[in-house]
């Protein structure tokens, strides 16, 4: 351990460099090229250390890249990064890596690329230690911002069977890592009526608005903060002209909750709105667009303990913190996985062009994360 330790004490140049190779390469979700360029930086310097990378190939989205150490025959540990960011084609070229010898900028430097830095230099670290006590494996994904659609079952196939589950999503703005997060699913709900002119016939019309309008109201009243549950329609649209009742309506419903136990009731609270027919000759369809699972805090409060004691090693402290963002560590806590999130670069301000990293903390998370999987041994 360490040597391993010793030896990411004089990374922080090469870090850094991965981190503006990595942030100067767009990759929005929808940006198969780009998503997939990011991996073939990261298999670049995976394996020009001897380190095997599987790819996955997937339609239209990033393809999906397992690293793997090998190791003996205790059960494996796995680490999660996502390539994909939130920022449009073209973002890069506007405004790229940046730093001011304290902070880095640029589009998605701390969700997630300064974690894919970590994940990176973590199994470089490991390698030095050779023979491992079981295998590590780091699974890169390529559309967790839109939900992990492609990513979801073989984030759930490559985790079944392993010890435990670290995932590099950024540290939170306050130095702590995640230790529970909320689940989140986003629906879409399309009503259709019958249109009508809503001057010389509105009686002949069935307005798919209204329908939609009275399924709103109750859908809203599902929230439930006692409880950490909360519905929310987002965005709405409908209709044809202000004097024609409006033959269809749709709206998108994003709902988070903190259990997975409690997902079956909303849902079935949900779908009895939809199928409820609020107004005659209207009819609702409802559609899952992306879930989440919640990461629930009982499955990190081990590994919480073992991360808490490397970082006090290291000279820094830091406790658990609950989110109410999701993030792909939910579906391994879902599966009763012992999962850790919020492990990457200290960052915040994510999602805006405001977004930032602190340098100074790339190699004692990479050290702390290092310490955290041998002491898993």
């Amino acid at each position: 351990m360490n040597a391993a330790i010793a030896w990411l004490a004089t990374q922080r140049a090469p870090m850094e460099a991965l981190l503006r190779t990595l942030v100067d390469t767009d990759s929005n979700s929808y940006d198969k090229a780009g998503v997939d360029a990011v991996g073939a930086h990261l298999c670049a310097v995976l394996e020009g250390a001897g380190i095997e990378v599987k790819r996955t190939p997937v339609e239209g989205f990033g393809d999906l890249l397992l690293a793997e150490l090998p190791g003996g025959a205790e059960p494996p540990v796995l680490l999660l990064g996502h390539r994909d960011t939130v920022f449009p084609m073209g973002t890069t070229t506007q405004r790229g890596y940046s730093s001011d010898g304290t902070l880095a900028f640029g589009p998605g430097v701390a969700d997630m690329k300064g974690g894919l830095v970590l994940n990176c230099f973590t199994l470089l670290a490991l390698q030095r230690m050779a023979p491992l006590p079981f295998p590590v494996r780091v699974l890169f994904t390529g559309d967790e911002e839109i939900g992990s659609a492609t990513a979801r079952e073989h984030i759930e196939q490559v985790a079944r069977g392993v010890q435990a589950v670290l995932n590099t999503e950024p540290g939170r703005a306050s130095g702590n890592v995640v230790s529970a997060r909320k689940g989140g699913v986003r629906m879409l709900i399309e009503v259709t009526g019958r249109a009508a002119h809503s001057g010389v016939n509105h009686a002949d019309g069935a307005s798919a608005i209204e329908a939609l309008a009275r399924k709103v109201i109750k859908l809203h009243a599902l929230t439930d903060y006692a409880r950490g549950i909360t519905t929310n329609v987002g965005l709405i649209s409908g209709g044809t002209s202000s004097n024609t009742v409006a033959p269809a309506a749709s709206a998108e419903l994003d709902i988070r909750f903190v259990e997975v136990a409690q997902w079956a009731a909303i849902k079935a609270a949900i779908s009895a709105i939809v199928e409820e027919q609020e107004v005659p000759n209207t009819q609702a369809l409802l559609t899952e667009c992306a879930v989440f699972m919640p990461m629930e805090g009982r499955y990190s409060l081990d590994l919480l303990e073992i991360y808490r004691g490397q970082a006090q090693a290291l000279g820094f402290s830091v406790e658990g913190e609950f989110t109410g963002g999701c993030a792909d560590s939910g579906f391994t806590a879902s599966l009763g996985i012992p999962t850790l999130c919020g492990l990457g670069p200290v960052g915040g301000k994510v999602h805006t062009e405001r977004e930032y990293l602190e340098l100074e903390t790339l190699v004692p998370r990479a050290q702390a994360l290092v310490g955290t999987i041998l002491k898993l041994a």
